[in-house]
């Protein structure tokens, strides 16, 4: 049994990228709504627009990855 030792290595790398991708994504998501708590304004309005738009990209990477990972969505007919 061989290991193709380089497609492991770039799948550990994809795979903790993505996971911090996504983990930043949703963790300024959060801080965005606490800071968004204490403005008033127009500064209230684009954090709160900055806020949905991180939790919207996570999403997006989160149904990117199932989609990556689940067969049917991309199976050749």
């Amino acid at each position: 049994m061989n290991i193709n030792w380089n497609a492991f290595f770039v799948v550990g790398i994809a795979t903790l990228v993505g996971a911090l991708v996504v983990v930043t994504l949703f963790s300024s998501a959060v801080r965005l709504h606490a800071a968004a708590l204490d403005r008033t304004g127009r500064a209230r309005t684009w954090t709160r627009a900055t806020e949905y738009a991180c939790y919207l990209l996570s999403a997006l990477a989160v149904l990117y990855g199932i989609y990556l990972i689940i067969p049917i969505f991309h199976a050749k007919s």
